[in-house]
């Protein structure tokens, strides 16, 4: 077996004159370096650790299925250890509730100058690894909640698989505890009903009590996890 640097971020290693293994380094837009490493065999696995870890700058970061214990494993065996556990949710759809709070489809602007106020209010790198920047926001993915003409909270609704996911549930911090995050929830939930959809999927930290609080009301029930792991 052959190990071969083929790019800054990417390590192949080649047996019987074809890939086996692929190591792979990617940045996140909140400036964490995620690793995946995928082979089949654990020796791959081992010797492509050993080679890529010493030469890449830390903290470097990682997320396996907490369910497939043999993959979790080599990753501990390498050096990383468990630094979050995010639950796997389904959220059956239901028609939307009545509400103080209005919800409306964004414009693009201002939009954009709410995920910046939130974003300085919220440790960006406490949520699920992202798909946007900051400042980067495209208005059919989103709702938002407004009072007093303001933009006030926000939630993003994406399609992965099969299942829509809510990707993320945000307020500003001087209109939280005012029913703004259930407003936001109940809407999308409501949106998808009235589209045929029955159920969304989320990943919820399992220590925001808040965000476990409020999913429960709606009927969230937890069907796997994932964790987040750190090599420091």
């Amino acid at each position: 077996m052959v190990l071969a640097r083929v790019s800054d971020n990417c390590w192949h290693a080649v047996g019987d004159d074809r890939v086996i293994g692929r190591g792979e380094v990617s940045a996140r837009p909140d400036g964490r370096r995620f690793l995946s490493i995928d082979v089949w065999r654990d020796d791959v696995f081992g010797r492509l650790a050993e080679t890529m870890l010493p030469v890449l700058p830390k903290p470097l970061y990682t997320v396996v299925d907490e369910a497939d214990a043999e993959s979790a494993d080599l990753w501990r065996g390498a050096g990383f250890e468990v630094r979050r556990r995010e639950w796997e949710c389904l959220i059956p759809t239901r028609p939307a509730g009545p509400s103080d709070v209005a919800v409306i489809s964004p414009d693009e602007e201002p939009l954009a100058e709410l995920d910046r106020v939130i974003r300085a209010e919220v440790d960006w790198q406490e949520m699920p690894a992202e798909l946007l920047g900051p400042g980067v926001v495209d208005p059919s993915l989103y709702s938002v909640a407004v009072q007093d003409g303001s933009y006030v909270g926000m939630i993003r609704v994406t399609h992965v698989n099969r299942l829509p996911r809510i990707g993320l549930i945000a307020v500003r911090a001087d209109s939280r505890r005012r029913g703004v995050g259930r407003a936001l929830l109940s809407h999308a939930l409501g949106s998808l009903h009235n589209r045929g959809v029955n159920t969304a999927s989320a990943e919820l930290n399992e220590t925001n009590t808040a965000a476990l609080a409020l999913f429960g009301e709606f009927g969230a029930r937890r069907v796997g996890s994932n964790l987040e792991l750190v090599l420091r």
